[in-house]
């Protein structure tokens, strides 16, 4: 590993009397570094969808555009779990930066360099990279939930951090507008006007990520803090101890995540949970026509609300989760993925002419299904050491991303084709269910007894 990243070492510790008012500074501090360092990597994620349109124009198709686009998720799934070990080794304040800034290098190039948007497999090996770095964003923000928060608060404030991804996500799209509006009045001649959906969130993000480096602190310790732990008298087990030592890799995995039950169970129940999320979201605007009759303005509100709501959702999940059930994460799981199922049931069979019944339902699965997907990153973070948060995480995202969203784009639109949408649903009913069962099988674990068998 470069010792640009290495973990920021252990300094002395501040006096007593200074600990409480500066550690109450740096949690708020570290927390929005992590929330904004987070939020622009939506920024530069998922801006070649919004470029597609312009594309087209130049000639590609959509079954084109479309395996280009299908690099980012392939490349994004392997890199959260891959860089998620990574990351368990490095300093989360060079780490989450280091990936923003790499990722921005690479929409702006291909924003300034036509070349990179001339061919199908050009785009593919750019967005495939993009996708890659975009891997460095969740596990370093896990390190530093884990080092920063306790377990008992934990759900709480995760719950506030996922929603950064709404916020980075609700950004792109009037930013990349705006961007190709400016490079069309102000480099008409020299750029088509697709390009400025490439630059301008590339250029925000990069402001972003000195605003994150100049926020986020690696752990407690490396400003002279005692660990969370001690400082909230919250400790995994009634010994009073609290992991502290850093792991080599085949340790993270070998001793604390592959060999973990409760790690594989939620990994498992990622994969149903995506499917559920994007067979629903990335298919709601051609069911929505097909089936109900609604018009491409009136599907994009259904496909906005759907995402927006999960905003307050994804909160009440993790308070939930903290306060209801005392830090166990399945019984929540479970609550919500119930209200999913029957949300999908509603939706499935609303007749057509009734769009209000059908938006009613879109919205609460949004609000219903991001509690689950923000939960089992979560139970990651609780099930393993905090040394091997990022690994634990990865393999999550491994499986959701892998498993369940590139399943539900490929999977669902060849089963629709050909037995039609009553079968697309009886797929996504299933994972419900899948699902359900397997956030039960957590009911009753809590993170500190997991850490405290390993």
């Amino acid at each position: 590993m470069l010792k640009f990243f290495k973990p920021a070492p252990e300094v002395e510790r501040l006096p007593n009397e200074e600990i409480d008012s500066e550690y109450k500074k740096l949690r708020f501090q570290v927390f929005m570094g992590i929330f904004i360092g987070y939020a622009a990597y939506y920024l530069i994620r998922k801006n070649f969808s919004i470029a597609m349109p312009y594309l087209q124009e130049e000639g590609f198709s959509k079954g084109e555009l479309g395996l280009a686009l299908s690099a980012i998720s392939i490349a994004y799934g392997v890199s959260k779990f891959v860089m998620g070990t990574v990351s368990d080794r490095s300093n989360a304040r060079y780490f989450l930066v280091a990936g923003l800034i790499l990722s921005a290098i690479v929409n702006l190039v291909m924003g300034f360099i036509p070349f990179f948007t001339s061919t199908v497999t050009i785009m593919f090996i750019m967005l495939f990279i993009n996708g890659w770095l975009q891997g460095m964003g969740w596990p370093p923000s896990g390190r530093v939930l884990a080092h920063w928060f306790s377990v008992s608060e934990r759900g709480t404030k995760t719950s506030i951090w996922n929603v950064a991804h709404n916020v980075g996500g609700g950004l792109m799209a009037p930013l990349a507008i705006g961007g190709v509006s400016i490079v069309t009045t102000y480099f008409g001649a020299s750029f088509v006007g697709y390009e400025g959906v490439f630059i301008l969130p590339a250029l925000v993000a990069v402001v972003v990520a000195f605003l994150a480096f100049l926020l986020i602190r690696d752990t407690p310790q490396s400003v002279g803090l005692p660990p969370i732990e001690e400082y909230r008298n919250d400790y995994p087990s009634s010994s009073n101890k609290t992991f502290e030592t850093e792991l080599t890799t085949k340790e993270i995995l070998f001793k604390y995540v592959l060999n973990n039950k409760w790690v594989w169970a939620i990994a498992i129940a990622n994969i149903f949970v995506y499917f559920v999320r994007y067979g629903v979201l990335d298919w709601a605007p051609t069911y929505l026509s097909e089936e109900k009759g609604f018009s491409m303005g009136e599907s994009s509100v259904a496909y906005f609300l759907y995402e927006w709501a999960g905003i307050p959702g994804t909160l009440l999940c993790g308070w939930i989760s903290d306060k209801v059930f005392k830090g166990r994460r399945g019984p929540a799981g479970v609550v919500f993925m119930i209200g999913v199922f029957v949300a999908v049931l509603v939706y499935w069979f609303n007749p057509a002419g009734n769009p209000l019944i059908d938006q009613i339902s879109l919205i609460a699965i949004g609000f219903l299904i991001y509690g689950p997907v923000m939960l089992i990153g979560l139970q990651a973070l609780d099930y393993v050491p905090k040394k091997a948060a990022g690994t634990a995480a990865g393999l999550t995202g491994l499986f959701g991303y892998l498993g369940g969203s590139v399943v539900a784009n490929a999977l669902m639109g060849s089963i629709v084709e050909v037995s039609g949408w009553n079968a697309g649903f009886i797929m996504i009913s299933v994972s419900c269910v899948l699902a359900i069962i397997l956030f039960s099988v957590t009911w009753n674990v809590r993170g500190q007894d997991v850490v405290k068998q390993h």
